[in-house]
This record gives structure tokens, sequence and C-alpha cells, in this order.
């Protein structure tokens, strides 16, 4: 039976062309915004408060936290800038505090003091007086007794922490309120940096203690405590000046030695 497909619709159909629909013209008129140039990529940078901005439009006023806003204590961002050093300033400046007459440190470190050799020479003699310690413990012991066997006391570590970070954190901040209190200039950075710096001839000489004979002991480190004593108290009165502050100055000195015998005394006795 013969059927017909004319009836059926072919606009789907391969090849087809639709018929054209009369589309009704728009008249409506839209109005295009006026185009706005701007800067891309937005100049965000360490504000990230701003956004794009309009070319040729004058740069916002933003408000910036200030540097001595109590929040910034708070902030990492904040210290960056005492790191901001590298293999030879810190070189330079390590050569400069094992001269203990030169007393130009603060005006060497004025324009960029860092905390970088505080934290990292204090920790360096914290490891190394723990380490030596113990081994000059043992090899005092070994003298006298020759079946003696090595253990390590933990306690050194505890102390030689609380010791040198002490000292190198709370000994700057003690003359810094004090000269504050004088009506003497000072800035604690400063001092946490030379008082720092102070602290790294302790470094190499902690390894001649392991000499064992207790004479050339004492004998090192009153060199060493002098020389370190000198460098602190020979900088500091070029920096702050005047006759009333002399005390001050001597009290500098004697505390440095002091911080020296304790370390003959307690890790090397």
């Amino acid at each position: 039976m013969e059927e017909s497909y004319t009836s059926l619709p072919t606009s789907h159909l391969l090849g087809s062309v639709p018929a054209v629909m009369a589309e009704e013209k728009n008249t409506t008129n839209h109005e295009v915004p006026a185009a706005n140039m701007q800067i891309f990529p937005p100049n965000n940078g360490g504000d990230r408060g701003r956004g794009y901005q309009t070319l040729g439009s004058p740069t916002e006023a933003f408000e910036q936290q200030p540097a001595n806003n109590w929040r910034g204590i708070f902030s990492i961002s904040s210290y960056t800038q005492y790191f901001n050093v590298d293999t030879d300033l810190v070189l330079n400046r390590l050569i400069n505090a094992m001269n203990p007459v030169a007393g130009d440190f603060f005006s060497k470190i004025d324009p960029n003091p860092d905390l970088y050799g505080l934290i990292w020479i204090s920790t360096t003699l914290v490891f190394v007086l723990s380490s030596l310690g113990n081994l000059a413990t043992y090899l005092m012991e070994k003298q006298t007794e020759k079946s003696t066997s090595w253990s390590f006391d933990v306690s050194y570590v505890n102390a030689a922490a609380c010791s040198i970070y002490g000292y190198a954190v709370v000994v700057p901040l003690a003359y810094y309120f004090l000269l504050q209190y004088m009506g003497s200039n000072s800035d604690l950075i400063q001092f946490w940096c030379m008082w720092g710096y102070s602290l790294a001839i302790f470094v190499p000489s902690s390894f001649l203690m392991l000499i064992p004979a207790e004479i050339v002991r004492w004998l090192i480190i009153i060199l060493v405590g002098t020389a370190s004593a000198s460098f602190v108290a020979l900088n500091l009165k070029s920096y702050v000046g005047g006759s009333d502050v002399s005390v001050v100055i001597i009290a500098a000195f004697f505390l440095q030695i002091a911080l020296a015998v304790f370390i003959k005394v307690w890790f090397f006795g």
C-alpha cells in the first residue's frame, strides 16, 4: 500500500530551509552607559583596600595604620623591617662586635637595626652552652673516674635558654626604660641589636672552655667577658653621652662580666 509523505513537516530535515519569519522591528532605544576606563590589574600591592582606579582621576587617600599603633605589635608585618639583612651585613656586624674598643656600633646600625642577630646569636649560644657544657662535665668526670659513662643533662638546656634569652631581652628593655626615665635618648630596637651582637664572642670562646685546665678556663672567660663588657659600655657611652649616666654605663659593664662568670661557673665549673 503506497503511502503519501507529502503532508509531513520537512523543517527538521537536513538541507531544509525554514521559512523566514518577519520579526517586528524593535524601535526601543537602549542607552549605552558611558565608558569608564580603568587601570588593570588593580593596584592592590600592600594595601588590600584599594581596588580598580579610574584612569585620570586623582588617587584617593587611603588611611593607613600608623607604625607606632599598639595594634602593630600583634602584626608580623611590623617586624619584617628588622630582619631585612643579608649575609654580608650580618658578618660585618659580627666582626665589629668582636672589636671592643671601636665604639661606633650604633652609628653603623642606625639606618637599619636588626633583630636577626639577637635571635640567632642567642639561639646559637644556647645550643653551644648546653652541648659543650655537658661535654665539659663528662671530660672532667672522665679525668677522675675512668669508668664514667656519657649522660646528657637536659637541665643545661633549660638553664642556657632562661639565662641567655632572659639576659638578651630583659637587660636592654630595662636600660631603655631607665634611660627614658632619666631623659636620655634611647631606642629599644637598637639596644636589642647591640646587646644581641655582644653575645657573639661567647660562641667561639665556649669551645676553648673545653681545655682541661681550670686556670686556663678562668683566664679565657675573664678576657672574653672583659671584651664583651667593653663593647657594651663604650658603645653605650658613645650613644648616650653625658656624665650623669656614668653609673648606668658602669653597671652595664659589670652586668656583662657577671654573665661571663655565670657561664663559666654553671656550664664549665
